[in-house]
């Protein structure tokens, strides 16, 4: 009688929706899996995991459960300088990311974002496009569903992935069909031990694997992305987007103000005006978001359609409520400077806008967006547990109000704002000092402001 060969043991790391996908799949391809997570899983999560059979921990790890492993997958959120990831490590036990995984067990076609900034507008925008041409179309990764979840339980014919640069930390063999890399600026420096050619590296490793039938979509005016291609080589097409025509651009606005959408299968024009999504950093969202379809064979009127109706993204420059005559807006997924310069950039010229900065630093450099501050805001109020850093750069600079919660923080803008005014959170930082995420961030944002508006209504 032959032996039962042994089963592949699966241990994932974070009960979030990464790892719970992660370990759906593992269960699926019929591996021996392990969920360990040194936190609570939410109950969601856990009746997924009743549901599928999966064993697992919380509230910490327990060392000879994970370090039997023959493989494991660390969700994103897990730094690599955790004690328990580096003793898997030591170990020589392979570590690798859901998505990873994941692409072991499709054929759909990937198109994978990624970026500093734009990259969820973008992400969303093609996802967008996709579904209502009647494309068979999944959304997954940084947005949507865990993309190992969705590989396991319903198979799509293209998935629309987000991809962080944590999450791309632990991919080798997984390969995107068209690849798209809005922008690179200094972001979680905190976690690449305050070196940005380590972020640059693994924002880069979106475009591994790519062969000659593959794409690569990426804005030719960033100086970090095209002085990074001046030292490595891909195989993929390459597709670069402009604002302004270069000789190689796929896309750009003409003289006559129309967009324009150059590949071999496909040549569209459409005015500008008919963009759904106003400002710079919109349009080279949309452009991006366009070349995608553009390569997927879309027609060009359902592309057309899609980018002049599509409604945006929540917390990225979403507009609450008018109280007072001063405008609300909820930009809660500006976690970075650059991102938040982009939003700088779209206020209106004078000095009419209440800036909500803070949150937990990752690094950030303010002198970025200290011209635009100095131009367009009236006055910043700061809302996080520490914040000396913002107070400390923007003293004698522009009045700076010190607050250290939500209620505070709403509370000195509704003073400071003034008829006309805009009141913009686009705080720079990461949540995770006062609140659960940006998403968490912004819906209390909302609702706090949606109460003053219904207080002024009655």
């Amino acid at each position: 009688m032959e032996a039962t060969e042994k089963k592949k043991r699966l241990v994932v790391l974070g009960g979030g929706e990464s790892g719970i996908g992660a370990a759906v799949l593992g269960k699926v391809k019929g591996m021996d899996v392990f969920l360990t997570d040194c936190g609570h899983i939410p109950p969601r999560y856990l009746e997924a995991l009743t549901r599928y059979g999966i064993p697992y921990e919380e509230g910490g790890h327990t060392a000879e459960k994970i370090l039997n492993a023959d493989e494991v997958v660390k969700s994103p959120g897990v730094p690599p300088t955790a004690p328990i990831v580096k003793a898997i490590v030591e170990k020589g036990i392979p570590v690798i990311s859901e998505i990873e995984l994941a692409g072991r067990y499709t054929d759909a076609k990937m198109v994978c974002i990624t970026g500093s900034n734009g990259k969820t507008t973008t992400t969303m925008l093609i996802y967008h496009i996709l579904r209502e041409a009647g494309v068979n179309v999944g959304l997954a990764g940084n947005v949507g569903r865990s993309l190992a979840w969705q590989v396991a339980e319903v198979e799509h014919d293209v998935y629309v992935v987000e991809l962080s640069s944590f999450q791309l930390e632990n991919m080798y063999d997984f390969r995107a069909n068209i690849a798209v890399l809005m922008n690179i600026t200094p972001d979680h420096l905190d976690r690449y031990e305050y070196k940005m050619q380590n972020y640059i590296n693994a924002k880069f490793r979106i475009i591994r694997n790519l062969t000659p039938e593959d794409a690569f979509i990426y804005w030719e005016e960033d100086p970090v992305i095209t002085g990074q291609l001046r030292q490595i080589e891909t195989e993929a097409r390459l597709y670069p987007f402009s604002a302004e025509r270069h000789e190689d651009s796929a896309a750009w606005v003409d003289a006559d103000g129309e967009l324009v959408l150059h590949t071999p299968e496909t040549s569209l024009e459409m005015p500008r005006t008919q963009l759904s999504l106003k400002g710079v950093h919109n349009l080279l969202n949309s452009m991006a978001a366009g070349l995608s379809a553009c390569l997927l064979d879309i027609k060009k009127d359902d592309i057309r359609r899609a980018l002049s109706d599509f409604e945006g993204v929540e917390h990225r420059l979403e507009h609450v409520e008018t109280i007072n005559g001063a405008r609300w807006i909820n930009d809660s997924k500006a976690t970075n400077v650059n991102s938040c310069w982009y939003a700088l950039e779209s206020m209106p010229s004078t000095k009419s806008t209440v800036l909500i900065l803070g949150g937990k630093d990752k690094g950030n450099d303010y002198s970025e967006i200290l011209p635009m501050v100095e131009q367009k805001v009236k006055a910043i109020v700061a809302m996080g547990v520490d914040n000396k850093k913002i107070t400390d750069f923007f003293e004698g600079k522009v009045p700076v109000v010190d607050t250290h919660s939500l209620h505070e923080c709403v509370d000195a803008c509704r003073r400071l704002a003034e008829p006309g005014d805009t009141v913009l959170l686009s705080p720079c930082c990461a949540s995770f000092d006062l609140f659960n995420g940006y998403e968490d961030r912004g819906r209390k944002f909302k609702s706090l402001v949606r109460d003053m508006k219904k207080q002024e209504l009655k």
